[in-house]
């Protein structure tokens, strides 16, 4: 049973009006959530002019990300991405694991995201790629194919994704303005998801393997030994689409980055 209902409503946080560089800010997103590497840090200038012309709700946040990583090392970026994103499981950003942790649940939850990606005419890598429900894959697939079916992903996973805002908070983590462009694009929480939210953060997602750690969202034990620098990851791949069309690499959870 879902610990939240999925969400119905088309409003984003922001004004609807102020939106229309919605394709634009998704892959920003995709972009600046992804590991960072020499080829973020020379798409910094161009990722900077995309911004300046996007929806203040949204431009703030993603400049002030750009500025940071404008003068931050990209080795101590690197650390600091890792850090954030690969050690602690509250700040994962593959969205099923918030709603289904490490359950057989989850595996059939990604057979449903790999699905939709195929009714969008898009077919996923399956090898040394990132999985289905990374939010940099499916904000690239909103960015670049199907805002629809992007906008039913994202919305299905809401909580999930306050859920890494709030861990982002708890961390004053530098790619806190990012999630929060993000945010700024998707529909506010509700009285109910509020609820989900906090029985979340109180008790973590559903367990069964054995073996998992009984603290919530705790160290994951399968990422110990996976802390090495990742590849290339999510962001936009060129050329046009053929039908059906390969979205970019997907990376299995727990393999090298």
């Amino acid at each position: 049973m879902m610990p939240w209902r999925r969400h119905r409503r088309t409003a984003p946080a922001a004004d609807p009006a102020e939106l229309t560089g919605l394709a634009d800010t998704w892959q920003l997103v995709s972009l600046l959530l992804d590991y960072p590497d020499q080829r973020l840090i020379e798409l910094l200038p161009v990722l900077r002019g995309a911004a300046e012309g996007l929806p203040e709700p949204v431009r703030e946040p993603l400049l002030g990300f750009i500025e940071h990583a404008e003068g931050r090392p990209l080795a101590d970026l690197q650390a600091d991405y890792v850090d954030t994103f690969d050690v602690t499981r509250r700040c994962a950003l593959h969205l099923t694991y918030f709603l289904h942790g490490d359950t057989r649940n989850r595996g059939a939850a990604l057979i449903r995201f790999k699905q939709a990606y195929r009714r969008a005419g898009v077919v996923l890598s399956d090898e040394d790629a990132e999985l289905p429900d990374h939010l940099c894959v499916i904000l690239e697939l909103g960015a670049t194919t199907d805002p629809g079916t992007a906008w039913r992903l994202l919305n299905d996973h809401r909580v999930g994704i306050e859920l890494l805002h709030t861990a982002l908070v708890g961390r004053d983590s530098p790619w806190l303005p990012v999630v929060q462009a993000l945010r700024a694009t998707l529909p506010r929480l509700e009285g109910e998801d509020h609820e989900a939210l906090a029985r979340l953060i109180a008790q973590g997602p559903p367990q069964e393997e054995v073996g998992i750690d009984d603290a919530p969202y705790a160290l994951d034990p399968a990422l110990e030994e996976h802390l090495s620098p990742p590849g290339p990851g999510c962001g936009p791949q060129p050329g046009r689409r053929p039908e059906p069309i390969t979205l970019g690499p997907t990376r299995r959870a727990g393999a090298h980055r």
